[in-house]
């Protein structure tokens, strides 16, 4: 296995490039704000997406890839946006595809955008608190997001006949949940054992809750471990991740998902 991943995170810069240019030709801009409740969460991902692929950092341990414009504390303020971003626009596929309205694929839709905001509040405990066990919880979260999204896309797709080429978007949904959900198996299983190996270094000290919060915070802004080894980055699961959610599968699914909706 790749044991060096500089060569990686070189070329990981080349999904700026993709970002930028779905940002600037995404379908719908100048239609006079028609569709700004699909373009601006695109904005936001696209945006987010292009400045971790230039400068990608890592929360646990503070990895970074360059000591110079690179931030624990910025990535995760922008990572914040761009996540509640990201499934607001996956939630509006389901209920603008829900075209008989039926209430509980509605309220589905709804409990990602809540239970989005939840994981933001477990990735910021982890991050500020160095518990590692609270990435489990957020990670679990999208777990549940994915499930959600991936019911109510099934009963959609079974029960509606009259959605056009819109269909396509649910079919990304499921095609989305069947690819996610067994990635996440192994992801899970790689946070559960981190955290159990660094379950004492993580409850060390007698520090109050509040005062690991400040220290967290301290530490987030200014603290900088320049890495290039696979293990600093999660290995194959990282560099996965990596690729996939900053550089090419979810850019590449919000940019289709604004041309189909907001050419309509």
């Amino acid at each position: 296995m790749l044991e060096d991943y500089t060569i990686f995170l070189w070329l990981l810069k080349l999904g700026a490039v993709t970002n930028i240019y779905f940002l600037l030709t995404m379908p719908g801009l100048g239609v006079g704000g028609t569709h700004a409740h699909l373009i601006f969460p695109a904005q936001i991902l696209f945006c987010v997406s292009a400045y971790r692929c230039l400068f990608p950092v890592r929360y646990e341990d503070n990895i970074v890839f360059h000591a110079v414009f690179s931030s624990v504390f910025a990535t995760r303020l922008l990572a914040t946006f761009a996540e509640v971003a990201f499934i607001y626009l996956l939630s509006h596929v389901v209920r603008r595809l829900n075209v008989n309205q039926i209430g509980w694929v509605a309220g589905l839709s709804w409990l990602m955008v809540v239970q989005i905001i939840i994981c933001q509040g477990f990735v910021w405990i982890a991050v500020l608190t160095d518990w590692w066990e609270f990435y489990f919880y957020e990670e679990f979260g999208w777990v549940l997001i994915c499930a959600a999204s991936a019911i109510a896309s099934a009963y959609l797709y079974v029960t509606v006949d009259t959605l056009g080429h819109e269909r396509v978007l649910l079919q990304l949904n499921l095609l989305f949940g069947a690819v996610y959900l067994p990635w996440q198996v192994f992801n899970l299983r790689a946070i559960r054992a981190n955290a159990r190996r660094n379950y004492e270094r993580s409850r060390a000290g007698a520090q109050s809750f509040s005062q690991r919060l400040a220290a967290g915070l301290t530490r987030s802004i200014r603290v900088k471990n320049p890495r290039r080894d696979a293990a600093a980055w999660g290995g194959l699961i990282g560099l996965s991740w990596m690729t996939g959610y900053w550089a090419t599968l979810i850019p590449m699914w919000v940019y289709y998902i604004v041309g189909v909706l907001a050419t309509n």
